[in-house]
Parts: C-alpha cells; sequence; structure tokens
C-alpha cells in the first residue's frame, strides 16, 4: 500500500456536487493498494498511520499521533500513487491492485482505523471525487508498506 498522509485541520470530498464525507482537523489519507499487498498490510498500515506522531505538542514539537489528539481521519481511495512515470509520457497503474482488491483492501483500511476509535470519513470508491483540504503545517507525509520510499 501507499499512502499520502496529510495533516489537516478541515477536509471535504464529493461527488457530482455531493458532500460525501467531511472532517475538523485530522489527517486526509490518500491511499492506494498494490498487487504484492497482502490481507495484513491494510491494517499494519493503519496502525502506522494512527500511531504516527506528526501532531503538535505543547512545545510545538511532533510529538503526538492522531490517537493521541482525537483527531478525524478522511481515507481517500486513489490508484494513481503507483503511477510509473519513468518509461515514456503516460503512467503504467501495473503496480496498482485490480479493483476488486484494491476495494476489499481499502475497505479494511477504514475499518482498522475505526476500530481504533478514530472517526473516519470517505469517499466514493472508484469515483471521480473532488477533495478539498487545509493542510495544516503544511505537513505531508509519504508512506509505502514495501518501504521504497
Amino acid at each position: 500500500m501507499r499512502a499520502v498522509v496529510q495533516r489537516v485541520t478541515r477536509a471535504r470530498v464529493s461527488v457530482g456536487g455531493e458532500t460525501k464525507g467531511e472532517i475538523g482537523p485530522g489527517l486526509l489519507v490518500l491511499v492506494a493498494v498494490g498487487v504484492n499487498d497482502t490481507g495484513d498490510t491494510p491494517v499494519n498500515m493503519a496502525k502506522k498511520i494512527a500511531k504516527m506522531r506528526i501532531f503538535n505538542d505543547e512545545n510545538h514539537k511532533m510529538n503526538l499521533s492522531l490517537i493521541e489528539t482525537g483527531g478525524s481521519l478522511m481515507a481517500i481511495s486513489q490508484f494513481t500513487l503507483y503511477g510509473d512515470s519513468w518509461a515514456g509520457r503516460r503512467p503504467s497503474f501495473l503496480g496498482a491492485a485490480p479493483p476488486e482488491k484494491g476495494k476489499q483492501c481499502y475497505e479494511d483500511f477504514v475499518a482498522a482505523v475505526a476500530a481504533m476509535g478514530i472517526n473516519v470519513a470517505t469517499g466514493v470508491f472508484q469515483a471521480m471525487m473532488e477533495v478539498e483540504l487545509v493542510n495544516d503545517g503544511p505537513t505531508t507525509i509519504l508512506i509505502d508498506s514495501e518501504k521504497l520510499f
């Protein structure tokens, strides 16, 4: 799995002009499932993100996790994170999981985050979405379950 984790003051996702999810302070996470991901990957990714210390403490040091701050998480499926653009001008998405596997792992990720007591909002899998956010910091972290970056 790959994730772009953005600390936000607020975020909203809409499909066809209708708001599907909205959060206040917390994390907006763009999530992609890879062909090599296993059944444990979504849960491990959820734990990593929820416990990552990227929120400021009283001394303005990144020392608190999403769980500790009580923030929310918005998960947006985005297979294009597996786009390989090194050969040619059009990205290849061969590293992304097929839709059935992608949807299941994405839903497993969302369920694992919710199981930790975190308020979760989502978009619509495979839909054209409009995502609005206010990046706090800005703070953006890239995570790859295969530790490629």
